[in-house]
């Protein structure tokens, strides 16, 4: 049983994701450039939105705290988190014709992928610390905190609101770097205000790209064992650092893993780590060792490459473990200590 981290699952809600919703497109042609996609099917994005909708499938009383475009596409993120049964209680609609941002994905093969993404004055930067209600963050089990809204103000004042209220009431906080090229002025400011949410969090999710940009003020040497002994010598019980297919590496108070990916014919190489962070988050908060919620983040971010969408396609419990029974019997354990 985990009990790094404990996780007051009475509570009314299990997590608050903040931060980024989108819509995505991807494009139903194949194996061509952006340029010469001609049809895409729309679905939810955005990578807190991405996590609500993998933990809701899996059981989780989820919440949200964002701000939409008061317009066609702001309801059909709120009709999708409700048809989820995702409380959008607290997910507000612009009053100054924001939109939602927009993301074009390319699959140009299944090892190689992009992402254009349409970001200027977009809806879910506009959440305010007004929008912050201290009841609700004090609701959850858990806050989640994307790295995408503290690229600009208002939401990042906001996000450091809700931090601030989940610290007061001893909510255990969850910080998904998540970097976007997009809004971010310099790389300085990347660094103070990614690693200042970091230093507060319990468990920390990032590329090691993310962070390197997260520590470059700080003189550590870019090894996944330098980030983790700094980061675990402030108050995060868990670091998870990701290498795209190369896999990941854990790091916590109780041990050191090495996690594998899953073998997959894959797609498209985005929407791994939100079906990672979710599947991991969800068997974390149940109870499960370290070693065995690593194993289905690992087969949740192996589906989503595999599959065309990443909110619609998230795994239920049912699907998640069957992935996992049928990839052990063919290739074995993904999760081996470090």
């Amino acid at each position: 049983m985990n009990d790094m981290i404990r996780f007051d699952l009475e509570k009314p809600l299990h997590i608050i994701p903040v931060g980024r919703v989108a819509i995505d497109f991807n494009p139903t042609d194949y194996n061509r450039p952006l340029n010469e996609s001609s049809n895409f099917n729309k679905y939810l994005g955005g990578s807190p939105a991405n996590i609500a909708v993998g933990m809701a499938r899996l059981g989780n009383r989820v919440g949200f705290l964002g701000r939409v475009s008061d317009d066609q596409f702001g309801t059909f993120v709120t009709d999708f988190f409700k048809n989820e049964g995702i409380d959008t209680s607290h997910i507000f609609r612009c009053e100054h014709g924001e939109n939602l941002g927009l993301t074009f994905t390319e699959m140009l093969s299944p090892t190689q992928s992009s992402i254009l993404m349409y970001r200027e004055g977009v809806a879910d930067l506009q959440l305010c610390t007004d929008d912050v209600d201290e009841e609700y963050v004090k609701s959850s089990a858990c806050l989640l905190i994307s790295g995408t809204a503290l690229c600009t103000s208002p939401t990042r004042e906001a996000s450091f609101k809700a931090l601030t209220y989940a610290l007061k009431n001893k909510v255990p906080v969850v910080f998904d770097a998540d970097y976007r090229a997009y809004t971010w002025k310099n790389d300085d400011e990347i660094a103070i205000y990614t690693s200042l949410v970091a230093e507060k969090a319990d468990i920390i999710l990032g590329s090691r790209e993310e962070f390197d940009r997260m520590e470059r003020l700080l003189g550590l040497d870019g090894t996944d064992e330098a980030s983790a002994d700094y980061w675990l010598g402030k108050r995060a019980s868990i670091c998870i650092i990701k290498h795209g297919k190369a896999g990941s590496s854990a790091y916590s108070r109780e041990g050191n893993y090495l996690v594998k990916p899953f073998p997959v014919d894959a797609l498209k190489g985005f929407g791994g780590g939100d079906g990672y962070a979710s599947s991991f988050l969800h068997a974390l908060m149940a109870g499960e060792s370290l070693p065995d919620a690593l194993e289905k983040g690992s087969a949740s971010a192996a589906m989503l490459v595999a599959s065309h969408a990443c909110s619609r396609d998230m795994p239920n419990e049912e699907s998640l473990g069957a992935f996992i029974r049928e990839k052990k019997a063919i290739h074995g354990t993904v999760v081996s200590p470090l």
